[in-house]
């Protein structure tokens, strides 16, 4: 998995590559701990148009980063993911939980 990090403004984008699984946790974190302490940032983008794979350890990174990230007064938001992957967050509920475009 890679992870590049960019801001613009208040909106901090996390570009994302590869097999987003548990083995990309301690990098997930790593790269999103510091974006939530910048009072400056007010949103997080998950860019997931180059990840091709998602699991369920995923996805509750990603629960976790919503959760801290609401904790901080900030909103994450799920952009430009594949068809199988919309589908998996689809049955997994996330557009209740998530802005995804």
């Amino acid at each position: 998995m890679n992870i590049n990090a960019s801001t613009s403004g208040p909106v901090a984008t996390l570009h994302m590559s590869g097999r987003f699984d548990f083995n990309a946790h301690r990098s997930f974190k790593e790269a999103y701990d510091s974006l939530l302490q910048q009072k400056n940032i007010s949103s997080i983008e998950i860019n997931l148009a180059g990840v091709d794979y998602l699991d369920s350890s995923a996805l509750g990174m990603l629960l976790l980063l919503r959760e801290r990230a609401e904790a901080e007064g900030k909103s994450v938001l799920l952009v430009r993911p594949s068809a199988t992957l919309l589908q998996i967050l689809d049955i997994a509920n996330f557009k209740k939980l998530f802005t995804i475009r």
